[in-house]
């Protein structure tokens, strides 16, 4: 085996995209610094319990597991970055009103994941904790928009719908947990027919209210038709309810809001309102969240929570490729005034490479398409020749 090779579905950032990753990072972390989202760095490591207790199997199987050699006891590499805000949130702040997190790091999933297909997602995101309501869902899914739009995608499109009102369906009905997965699998799929043969057991009712969340999805006139086809208990019109302001206050954003109440990602971890954010030309999801009131129970509080996370990586990845603007030669000089010119470029944002002795015949890898020049006595910046037959002689005046 050759030593240099990388496991299937990890990969080197190489630098120009790694730079334009960084800067998009800082970005979004400065978005959400103005909104009141808190930065938190949690660890990669942690007990397998914190990691993934009360999240679902689907995170179990996506974490990969090492034995901790202090205290023998199993520990896991984030596979999600939420449940680490969860248990922040839960005590190590302790907040009694709401708390607003945001992180930005790499997770490490069994499995490949996200528009790039990695097994090394790079998750940023924001979490809301500590308010029940639909404004908050609202915060976090305009919040979404914005941080996607500053990453410099258009038009988006924005899939919602509500867990609550498949639970309410199946409450009380006699149905077990495998029935449960199939009919949530059917749905997911929008097979009618898959539906039907599954809740043959079901009341009328209920396999008629299911069925009909196949058909549910499009714009806004969908809550309507809902609000006839569904049966009229009073966590489904809240439901209903909830979707439609969460669509009015989206509707002054460049996004087109999709209803579609089939959609029930996360079921098991979600417990209200979820939501992905797409874009045309991209084959998956750019973002996805929902609320999930309670996953904090485990750590104790069980704080209403709602968020979304991005992978930037993915993202980036799928963008078309960013004009590049080279940096600036400057010559391997004992000058003071050079010295003084090249630390206020620098000071300016400016990308100055200062030249080595001996890389003369390595100066086109560098990048560089403008060189530090003197002219009337003084230091300046101009178009650069070929570098690879550019003299110290010919920088001078």
């Amino acid at each position: 085996m050759r030593n240099w090779l990388l496991p299937e579905y990890i990969e080197d950032v190489l630098p120009a995209e790694a730079a334009r990753v960084e800067q998009l990072r800082r970005n979004l972390l400065d978005l959400f610094k103005v909104h009141g989202y808190q930065y938190v760095i949690p660890p990669m490591l942690e007990y397998m319990e914190s990691l993934t207790t009360g999240i679902g199997h689907d995170l179990d199987i996506a974490t990969f597991k090492v034995v901790d050699q202090l205290t023998g006891k199993l520990m896991g590499i984030r596979a999600d970055i939420t449940p680490q805000t969860a248990r922040i949130d839960a005590h190590m702040l302790n907040n009694q009103g709401v708390s607003r997190l945001c992180y930005a790091g790499s997770v490490l999933r069994t499995s490949p994941d996200g528009l790039a297909r990695s097994r090394e997602p790079l998750h940023v995101g924001a979490e809301l904790y500590g308010h029940a309501g639909v404004e908050s869902d609202i915060e976090i899914q305009r919040l979404m928009v914005k941080a996607l739009h500053a990453v410099g995608l258009g038009t988006l499109y924005i899939d919602i719908s509500h867990v609550g009102i498949f639970a309410s369906l199946l409450d009380g009905a006699d149905i077990g947990e495998a029935q449960e997965q199939e009919l949530y699998a059917a749905l997911q799929s929008k097979d009618q027919l898959a539906v039907r043969e599954l809740g043959r057991n079901l009341s009328q009712g209920t396999l008629a209210a299911l069925c009909s969340l196949t058909e549910l999805n499009g714009d806004a006139n969908v809550l309507d038709a809902a609000a006839k086809r569904l049966p009229k208990t009073a966590k489904i019109q809240q439901a209903l309810n909830d979707l439609k302001q969460v669509g009015a206050g989206l509707a002054d954003l460049d996004v087109q809001v999709c209803f579609d109440l089939a959609e029930l990602r996360g079921y098991h971890y979600h417990s209200g309102i979820v939501f992905a954010a797409y874009a045309q030309g991209y084959a998956g999801p750019l973002a996805r969240g929902g609320r999930y009131d309670e996953v904090g129970a485990i750590f104790g509080r069980a704080r209403p929570a709602t968020g979304f996370s991005l992978d930037l990586r993915g993202v980036v990845s799928s963008l078309p490729a960013a004009e590049s603007t080279g940096a600036i030669f400057a010559p391997a000089i004992a000058d003071t005034f050079l010295n003084e010119a090249i630390e206020r470029l620098r000071a300016q944002g400016q990308v100055v490479v200062q030249d080595l002795p001996g890389q003369e015949a390595y100066r086109t890898e560098l990048g560089c398409d403008r060189i530090l020049t003197r002219k009337n006595g003084e230091w300046t910046v101009i178009a650069a020749p070929e570098l690879s037959n550019l003299s110290i002689g010919s920088i001078h005046e």
